[in-house]
C-alpha cells in the first residue's frame, strides 16, 4: 500500500467531507478512493470514518491520524517545494474562489500575465458572490473582500476597494442631488444582502475621519453585485459599489458620484487559504501576483484616497468601451 497516497487521499475525503468530491478533486474514480480508505483502515486495525447516508464523521483514532497526516503531508510539501523552487515552476491545479466582479473585471483580463509566468499552473476559477467553505469544496485559496470572520483560515491583506456613492442623472434629476448624510433620509436605495444570512449590508462612510453607518431604506435588494450596479443604472434608487464597478458609466455620465467628500469606508481585499496548505507554492505565487496586481491600481491599494489616476477621459472610455476592460481603463 502506498501510505503518502493513502494519507493524501484520507486527509481529501475529511476536508471535503465526502468521498465523491475527494474523487472529484484529486482526479481519481470514486471506487479506488473508497478502496484506499477501506486498506488504510484494515492496515492500521481501526475504524478511521464513520459513514452516515448524509455525512461523514471520524472516529477518536480518525481525529488523531488526520491531525498527524496534516503534519506529514506539509513536511512533505515544503520538502517538495524547496527543490522544486530551484529546479522548476509551480505546477499542479490550483482552485481559487473569487467574488464575480473582481474576477470578470479585475483578475481575467489580466490573467495572461499570470499564464506567461507559471505555465504549468492549470487554473480552475470559481466565480460567485456566494462564500465558500474552502474545507468541504476542495478549494486551495479564496479572494474575499471585507471584514474576515473564519479564524481558521491564513489571511494576507492584497488591498483596499476604494467605493463610490453613485445614482443615476434620471433619478437624481427626480429626487434632488444630497449634499450631506442627513439628506440620505429623503433617498431611495438598491440594497444590496448577504447570501450566507440574508442581512442588508448597511451603507458606511468615513466623516471627518470617523466611520459612520447609514441604514437605508429601499423596496428592491439584491445579492449579486453585478445585478446591484444594473439596479443603480435603472434608476432604482441610490448605490454604494467599489468604484471599480461603476467607473466607465462615471466617465460617460450613465452614473453620477454623490457625496463625493464623504467617501464610503474602503474595503479589504484579501486571500485566504487553509492552515495545512500554507506551504504550497502555487498558493503562495498566485497570493503574490494578486497583492502586486492590487497595488499597480491605486483603486485597490488605497495608497491615495483623494487622487484618482485610473479614472480616465470620457474619450478614453468611448474608445475603450467596446472591449468592456475595466483593467485596461484602470492600467
Amino acid at each position: 500500500m502506498d501510505r503518502i497516497l493513502a494519507m493524501q487521499v484520507f486527509t481529501r475525503v475529511v476536508d471535503t467531507n465526502s468521498f465523491t468530491r475527494a474523487a472529484e478533486s484529486l482526479g481519481m474514480p470514486r471506487p479506488s478512493v473508497t478502496t484506499i480508505i477501506q486498506n488504510l483502515e484494515a492496515f492500521l486495525g481501526t475504524r478511521l470514518i464513520q459513514r452516515t447516508t448524509r455525512r461523514l464523521s471520524l472516529s477518536p483514532d480518525g481525529a488523531a491520524y488526520y491531525e498527524r497526516c496534516q503534519r506529514v503531508l506539509a513536511e512533505i510539501e515544503e520538502i517538495e517545494a524547496s527543490f522544486q523552487q530551484v529546479h522548476r515552476q509551480p505546477h499542479g491545479k490550483l482552485r481559487i474562489d473569487m467574488p464575480a466582479s473582481i474576477g470578470r473585471l479585475i483578475v481575467i483580463p489580466r490573467l495572461r500575465d499570470f499564464r506567461s509566468k507559471y505555465p504549468e499552473i492549470d487554473l480552475q476559477i470559481g466565480l460567485s458572490d456566494r462564500r465558500v467553505d474552502l474545507l468541504e469544496e476542495g478549494v486551495d485559496c479564496a479572494v474575499r473582500v471585507g471584514a474576515l470572520q473564519d479564524s481558521s483560515m491564513v489571511a494576507r491583506r492584497v488591498g483596499l476597494i476604494e467605493g463610490a456613492t453613485v445614482g443615476s442623472p434620471e433619478y437624481l434629476e427626480s429626487m434632488g442631488m444630497p449634499e450631506t448624510l442627513e439628506d440620505l433620509e429623503r433617498h431611495t436605495a438598491v440594497n444590496y444582502f448577504s447570501s450566507r444570512d440574508g442581512r442588508v449590508i448597511d451603507w458606511s462612510f468615513l466623516e471627518n475621519g470617523k466611520e459612520v453607518d447609514v441604514k437605508m431604506k429601499g423596496s428592491i435588494s439584491v445579492n449579486d453585485a453585478e445585478a446591484y450596479v444594473s439596479c443603480g443604472l435603472e434608476g432604482f434608487g441610490l448605490i454604494q459599489s467599489p468604484r471599480f464597478m461603476v467607473l466607465q458609466y462615471l466617465c460617460t455620465g450613465q452614473l453620477v458620484e454623490v457625496l463625493p467628500e464623504i467617501k464610503p469606508s474602503p474595503l479589504p481585499i484579501s486571500v485566504v487559504y487553509l492552515h495545512s496548505r500554507h506551504l504550497s507554492s502555487k498558493v503562495r505565487v498566485f497570493v503574490d501576483w494578486m497583492a502586486a496586481l492590487c497595488e499597480s491600481c491605486p483603486l485597490l491599494s488605497g495608497s491615495d484616497r483623494d487622487a484618482q489616476p485610473c479614472v480616465p477621459s470620457v474619450t478614453d472610455v468611448a474608445t475603450r468601451h467596446e472591449n468592456g476592460s475595466i483593467a485596461e481603463l484602470m492600467a
